[in-house]
């Protein structure tokens, strides 16, 4: 670890800084090729601080490279050296997971835990271990400004956030998943970075003002120096991979990439991934939230795609929520009838090149049935979908108990990957509210004041709205770990608990292939048949109890399952905002005398 490197071509000169017992010594860096910077200092080592200093400038910069920003100044501090063979795991016999089948649960460290640590999640791994779930999605955990945040407007592409507990943080967190069978996905961000600690634009063309995103200048992939900038991303991503060992990542808001290249960003990071794995000799994905509906991005790159392994389906959410909640205001109002949940459960993609009303033009393109289903990521909350809403209420507060149980029953019994949202599975009553820490001057009055302005227009008044900076904002967003035993929540978690062992036992139910799934329903008395080969899932979304025609179905075997699911004949009663999972089985054949 002995030779530091910096990419900073427009530096006239470079000067590291590092930490010794007997105080700080600073050197002098040599010119490179393509305006790399590299010196070497036989007594840097795991745990150095060190600085780099630009043009004889006096003002210490960190690495943006840097795996460890150390408290107290985090982002705005000195880098700390980490070696990576330093930490002693534990899961040498873990052979990862794959996409496909997968039951995924996206976790917030900072509010998954009274703590908020890694440390303190490993605590509740049991948990999602009986829960069925196979793989953690983490929001992002890389160094950002401040105690707590979402992770979303991160600075250190490299390093981990200090008051969640620091690389070996995570470390421990990913070892101590592993040992239970569960993977861990690493949620990226790479279309922005946050203002705050934001030193990139110091050292060299990180960004471009060719374009124009909501959040300044846009990252540099395509204009002069931004080979480097690239590879910057491309190696962040895999560092996650190899270092961390996660098992995939989660790649943020893809469509605001600017890439003209004929070779996208997107390929890049899909090929390196895989590459990755195979020289790990265990499945490493990459999976995109796309707001493009264009299933470009898992197609093959032979075929003219982009190789990623998966991307976020909003549209089975926006048919999900806006049928069991009768919101239809924003982007929901395109959404909310039954014919267009059965589209979407069926088809993936609801703006498959048709009308959007929300956008005002045509939108996306068909999904091709050859394209696995379980490609396509999907969920009935998340973050976003919480933490947007001007209170960030969850859908335990606005939906209920029947309602809940229909949503979890379609989203675990579909042919896509389902994800829940921390707490979801028992109906956690604790809101998930958009928090900020901002140290920046102003930055946090203008975060404020920009959130109030934007629920205003909807008619929110400004008192209403959580303050993102209060510090209360960020503890009431915490689960409550005593609700999953308490009455109500309890049958729900159970519920959940069902259906996932439900979908392991049943081979239709993860079966990948659009024509595995067809729906019949009747918009007016509003109940929907979902078909999945030998299993039908039954849902009643009228308030009154009515009589559910199964057509078709060749036996006549009524009997409770074990499970509490059940095997029905040709008619099924079910009372009002109920939901029930039928196993088809074929008729008994008679016996000879």
């Amino acid at each position: 670890m002995s030779t530091l490197r910096l990419w900073a071509p427009e530096a006239k000169t470079v000067s590291l800084v590092v930490a010794g017992s007997a105080g700080d010594s600073t050197h002098e860096m040599t010119a490179g090729k393509r305006g790399w910077w590299w010196v070497n200092v036989p007594s840097a080592k795991h745990g150095t601080d060190y600085a780099f200093l630009l043009d004889d400038g006096s003002e210490e910069l960190p690495d943006p490279r840097s795996a460890w920003q150390p408290g107290p100044l985090g982002v705005h501090g000195r880098s700390r050296l980490v070696d990576h063979s330093t930490f002693p795991w534990t899961d040498g016999t873990w052979r990862g997971i794959a996409l496909a089948g997968s039951v995924l649960y996206e976790l917030h460290v900072g509010t998954f835990t009274p703590e908020g640590t890694f440390d303190a999640a490993i605590g509740k791994l049991d948990h999602l271990v009986e829960l069925g779930i196979d793989a953690i999605e983490l929001l992002p955990v890389n160094a950002f400004p401040g105690r707590h945040g979402w992770g979303y407007d991160g600075v250190g592409l490299f390093a981990v956030h200090e008051p969640y507990g620091g690389p070996d943080g995570l470390k421990r967190f990913v070892d101590a998943a592993h040992a239970r069978g569960l993977g861990v996905i690493m949620d990226v961000v790479y279309n922005h970075l946050g203002p705050d600690g934001n030193y990139l634009g110091r050292f060299g063309p990180y960004f471009t003002d060719r374009y124009s995103t909501p959040w300044g200048p846009a990252v540099n992939l395509d204009a002069p120096g931004s080979d480097e900038v690239r590879t910057f991303i491309i190696d962040s991503a895999l560092s996650w991979l190899r270092d961390y060992h996660c098992d995939g990542l989660r790649l943020d808001a893809v469509h605001a990439f600017q890439d003209s290249r004929a070779l996208h960003l997107l390929e890049e990071i899909a090929e390196a991934v895989h590459r990755l794995g195979a020289q790990l000799r265990r499945p490493l994905f990459a999976v995109a939230e796309s707001d493009l509906n264009d299933p470009k991005l898992v197609a093959a790159p032979e075929a003219g795609g982009y190789g990623l392994d998966g991307q976020w389906c909003d549209d089975i959410h926006h048919a999900l929520w806006a049928t069991l909640s009768g919101e239809r205001q924003g982007y929901y109002g395109d959404f909310g009838s039954i014919s267009t949940l059965a589209h979407a459960l069926t088809s993936g993609f609801v703006h498959d090149g048709g009308y959007s009303t929300f956008r005002g033009r045509s939108h996306g393109r068909p999904i091709p049935p050859t394209t696995p289903a379980y490609r396509f990521v999907t969920f009935l909350q998340n973050h976003d979908q919480i933490g947007n809403r001007a209170a960030g209420d969850r859908a335990s507060a606005t939906l209920s108990d029947g309602l809940l149980r229909i949503g979890a029953a379609l989203l675990l019994t579909s042919a896509v990957t389902p994800m829940l949202f921390m707490g979801e599975e028992w109906g956690a009553r604790t809101p998930w509210q958009y928090f900020t820490d901002h140290t920046a001057p102003g930055l946090g009055d203008a975060v404020r004041e920009g959130r109030r302005a934007e629920f205003a227009a909807h008619g929110w008044e400004p008192q209403d709205v959580p303050d993102p900076q209060d510090p209360a904002t960020f503890q009431q967003s915490k689960l409550d770990w005593s609700e999953p035993g308490r009455e109500g929540h309890s049958d729900l978690l159970d519920w959940h608990r069902r259906l996932i062992a439900l979908r392991r036992r049943l081979p239709a139910l993860t079966d990948p292939a659009w024509s595995s799934v067809a729906c019949t329903f009747d918009e007016e008395a509003r109940w929907l048949v979902v078909r999945r080969g030998d299993v039908a899932i039954v849902v009643n979304l009228a308030a009154e109890r009515q009589a559910v025609p199964l057509d078709g179905v060749p036996f006549d075997a009524p009997a409770a399952s074990a499970h509490g699911f059940t095997y029905m004949p040709g008619r099924v009663e079910l009372d009002g905002e109920s939901v029930v999972i039928i196993r088809l089985l074929p008729p008994v054949e008679p016996t000879a005398g």
